[in-house]
């Protein structure tokens, strides 16, 4: 035994490779599908569908929590554009949801192209051997989860192609 000897322990401080996370919403009449995108800042994953409630401030407020829950430093919405690309009907009022959203979560929205993702994510299901009847339950966060993934995906081939990466602030 070595008496004197103070042995002292220090943190030490790893570069952290923790990216922002983001939320993704596939906004429904009904439904609003919700994903989230992993820790690292490169996969999606389906978290819940929200049934839409009477007063949409409920709703906001729903997704207000779940975005101060994972800590998110966006949100992704998919814009329900017409195959033209023209704005449909729907877009106007997902944006006005979406505007909403951005300004009681306090982070910034990012919309998104979100054509055929329901259609996806139908197909995706009848694929995985899931009945038809049981998609309503999922479509919605699968069809968020294409959403953000898509969004995720875009994001990473726009740092391999700078060789830099954004901070939080610059996105």
């Amino acid at each position: 035994m070595r008496s004197g000897l103070k042995l002292e322990l220090r943190r030490s401080r790893l570069p952290s490779t923790r990216q922002p996370r983001y939320l993704a919403l596939d906004v429904g009449s009904k439904r609003i599908g919700v994903a989230v995108s992993d820790e690292l800042g490169v996969t999606a994953q389906p978290v819940l569908t929200l049934e839409r409630r009477r007063n949409p401030r409920e709703d906001l407020r729903s997704l207000a929590r779940l975005c101060r829950r994972f800590d998110v430093a966006g949100i992704v919405v998919g814009n329900p554009l017409h195959l033209s690309g023209e704005l449909s009907p729907r877009a106007a009022k997902t944006q006005e949801f979406a505007a909403e959203l951005g300004a009681l979560a306090g982070v910034p929205i990012h919309l998104w192209d979100e054509r055929l993702t329901t259609r996806e994510a139908h197909q995706m299901l009848y694929e995985a051997g899931h009945d038809r009847k049981e998609h309503r339950r999922v479509v919605d966060q699968v069809a968020a989860t294409l959403i953000l993934q898509s969004f995720l995906d875009e994001k990473g081939r726009l740092v391999g192609e700078t060789g830099m990466r954004k901070s939080a602030a610059e996105e």
